[in-house]
C-alpha cells in the first residue's frame, strides 16, 4: 500500500529538521529522528507488504522515488531509501544475505525493490539504502506479518510453511540502528538492518501459541523460505556501534512487547 504524501512534502524549502514522506508505521516511529538529521530526507512511504499487490501501487511508488530523487537533487539532500531484507530479497540466494553478493528475488515485491535500488544508485544523489528485515512494533498495519498470524492463532487455524525462517527486528532497534548509520555518515552503500537471527516459523507460531492460549489446528504447507541476513556490513561500517547478532530469544521479546499493544 502506497501512503500518499501531503501535497508540501516535496515543496523547496529550508529545512531544519528531517524530512520523512510517509504517514505510516515506519513513518512515524522514524519521526523521533526529525531533530538529528537535518540534511535527510527518509522515503518511508510505498508498498508495505511482502504479498501480492496491485501492479499500480509498485507503479505509484516508483513514481513517488523519482520525484523524492528530484527534490534531494535540486537541495542538495540525503535521500534515506528503506527496501528490504526479508525472504522476498534473500530467500533464493542460498547464502547469508550479504548486501554486496548476488541476490534471487522470490517475488514481485523483491524484483520491485530491487529495481528500485538501482534507481537510487544511479540517480547521482547522495543516498543510503537500508534493507529492512521484518519490523515489528506498536500500531503495525494489520496486513503484515504478527497480527496477520495474532488473528489466525486466535482463530484456532494457522498455516505454518516448514522450512520457512523469518528474521525480526523490534521498530525501536530499527530507529537505533538507522540513526547510528546516518551518524557514521555512511553514503552510497545498500546496509542490512535486522536481528541477524533466522527464526523458524514453527517457534513464532509455537510462541504466539503459548501467549495467547487456546487450541491451535496446524495446516503444514511445503514452501521453504530459509534464509539469512548478514549484520557484517553493518558492523563494520558502524565500527561495532551497531550490527551485533541479537540473543536466540530476541524474537519472544520482541513479539511480546507487541502483544502488549492494545491493537493486537
Amino acid at each position: 500500500m502506497v501512503t500518499a504524501p501531503p501535497p508540501d512534502l516535496l515543496t523547496e524549502r529550508t529545512h531544519s529538521h528531517m524530512e520523512v514522506i510517509g504517514r505510516g508505521f515506519l513513518a512515524r516511529h522514524l519521526a523521533s529522528l526529525a531533530t538529528r538529521h537535518p540534511q535527510v530526507t527518509a522515503l518511508a512511504a510505498g508498498v508495505s507488504t511482502t504479498g501480492e499487490v496491485e501492479q499500480s501501487a509498485y507503479q505509484r511508488e516508483a513514481a513517488l522515488l523519482y520525484d523524492v530523487i528530484d527534490a534531494c537533487r535540486r537541495q542538495g539532500r540525503t535521500l534515506l531509501f528503506f527496501s528490504t531484507a526479508s525472504a522476498a530479497m534473500y530467500g533464493g540466494s542460498g547464502g547469508r544475505g550479504h548486501e554486496d553478493g548476488p541476490v534471487r528475488p522470490q517475488s514481485r515485491y523483491g524484483h520491485h525493490k530491487l529495481s528500485l535500488e538501482n534507481v537510487v544508485r544511479l540517480s547521482g544523489v547522495r543516498h543510503l539504502t537500508v534493507r529492512l528485515s521484518h519490523v515489528l512494533g506498536p500500531d503495525q498495519p494489520a496486513h503484515q506479518m504478527l497480527p496477520t498470524l495474532v488473528r489466525a492463532v486466535r482463530s484456532g487455524r494457522v498455516d505454518v510453511h516448514r522450512g520457512a525462517c523469518r528474521d525480526i527486528i523490534d521498530v525501536a532497534d530499527m530507529v537505533s540502528d538507522v540513526d547510528t548509520l546516518l551518524r557514521a555518515g555512511v553514503s552510497g552503500q545498500v546496509v542490512n538492518v535486522a536481528s541477524g537471527i533466522a527464526v523458524p516459523a514453527e517457534h513464532i507460531i509455537d510462541h504466539l501459541q503459548a501467549r495467547l492460549g487456546g487450541p491451535l489446528e496446524r495446516r503444514y504447507l511445503d514452501r521453504p523460505s530459509r534464509y539469512e541476513v548478514s549484520l557484517d556490513k553493518l558492523f563494520r561500517l558502524t565500527s561495532g556501534a551497531a550490527g551485533r547478532k541479537f540473543p536466540d530469544d530476541y524474537y519472544k521479546k520482541v513479539i511480546d512487547n507487541c502483544l502488549s499493544c492494545a491493537a493486537l
